[in-house]
């Protein structure tokens, strides 16, 4: 039995550019790594690359102008309302700032008493003394300064009702839990929140709205030589300047199928290989959902299909080998591993493995390690996650 179980390790890239060749700087970079630090590939191996050097290696940008001619080209008239979006002066702000230049009138609905990833812009313990229905009132900003006053955030302090209100003078701000208050002020809608933008534009439909475009249908394809993403259009986009945004990334299956073809032309082993975004993991200090991307991985080999299929260790420890103990209670549980069955779902063996994607698993990992800081290691190696207690 191998003593080592799952191992997750950030490996160095050099700073990325625009047409660099990202499959062949990536395996160059790991196979140096591992080559200098005595480690063994072996398959199943999983190579995981954070969503921003792909995007940057593809030049994946657009500016706020090419951002305003492509809300205006969906909005001819003029005016929309911005429904739920998420508070980010990263993330959000900027796009903002390119709706308002292609609009002449904006309305933002913003959700109380947080966004949909846990963002609050009031104290949310100020809403039980508020004496109101969150899920039916909707307040313009004096009636929900009356009630909550001002708020800064915790982590960055900044104050977003005044930061978005103070973005241009043709905004207009709401608050509601439902988004089709926005039909009282226009009937037409761009969609901004993320995971549940679908049931959002529906909604909306259903209630008679004559618009309804998700940011994600923004920038699906170039406008003015800018970058694009034909599946999430603006959604995973980032701050790169003061008017410029790095889009999600496109392409990221071949990406992966051409580290995964250099590596294995290299070393023989074939390895599985993933794009990572936001992890998906909850800041239990924060209330966070680390996930304004779409999607955790837009890109990742077939290996890393699925879900595990993995008992309980210490349930199985407690119930059917509580009586054993020592080598014997070892190889008992090994060899239960080995004859367990193929799906475990609804089984009693498995309760409280808590059943993930293994892309979101690996993904939450991969961010993890990397950080977002200056760590300076947008690749990460991750070894024996396919492996366990009964592995030889």
């Amino acid at each position: 039995m191998s003593r080592i179980g799952t191992v997750s390790m950030g490996i160095r890239m050099p700073v990325i550019r625009q047409g660099d060749d990202l499959g062949k700087i990536v395996t160059d970079h790991l196979l140096a790594a591992v080559e200098e630090e005595g480690i063994a590939l072996h398959d199943k191996d999983v190579v995981a690359v954070t969503e921003s050097i792909v995007a940057r290696a593809q030049g994946n940008y657009a500016t706020t102008d090419q951002i305003a001619k492509a809300v205006r080209a969906k909005f001819p008239g003029g005016e929309a309302a911005v429904v739920f979006p998420i508070l980010s002066r990263n993330r959000f702000s900027i796009l903002l700032r390119g709706i308002l230049k292609g609009l002449d009138k904006v309305y933002i609905v913003l959700s109380y008493p947080s966004d949909e990833v846990g963002n609050h812009l009031m104290d949310p313990d100020a809403l039980l003394d508020a004496g109101i229905n969150p899920y039916t009132t909707v307040m313009n900003l004096e009636e929900f300064r009356a009630l909550f006053g001002t708020y800064r955030h915790p982590f960055t302090g900044v104050d977003y009702v005044e930061f978005y209100q103070g973005l241009g003078d043709n905004v207009e701000l709401l608050f509601a839990n439902d988004p089709t208050a926005a039909l009282t002020v226009t009937p037409h809608c761009l969609v901004a929140d993320i995971h549940s933008r679908r049931r959002t534009k529906r909604r909306l439909r259903d209630a008679g709205a004559v618009t309804v475009v998700g940011i994600d249908e923004i920038m699906t394809e170039p406008v003015d030589g800018s970058g694009y993403n034909p599946d999430y259009g603006l959604l995973g986009s980032n701050l790169a300047s003061d008017d410029r945004v790095k889009l999600f990334p496109r392409d990221c299956g071949t990406l992966v199928t051409d580290i995964q073809a250099r590596i294995f032309e290299r070393t023989g082993k074939k390895l599985e290989v993933m794009v990572y975004g936001d992890g998906a993991f909850k800041d239990p200090a924060g209330g966070i959902w680390e996930l304004a991307d779409p999607v955790v991985s837009p890109g990742f080999t077939s290996g890393l299909s699925g879900m595990p299929n993995e008992i309980k260790f210490k349930f199985v420890a407690d119930t059917e080998l509580k009586d054993l103990s020592g080598e014997e209670a070892g190889e008992a549980m090994r060899e239960y591993i080995r004859n367990k069955e193929a799906d475990l779902t609804g089984k009693d063996a498995s309760l409280g493995t808590t059943p993930r994607h293994l892309t979101d698993l690996l993904g939450s990992l991969s961010d993890l390690t990397s950080g977002s800081g200056d760590k300076g290691t947008p690749v990460i190696l991750i070894q024996n996650y396919f492996t366990n207690y009964a592995t030889e």
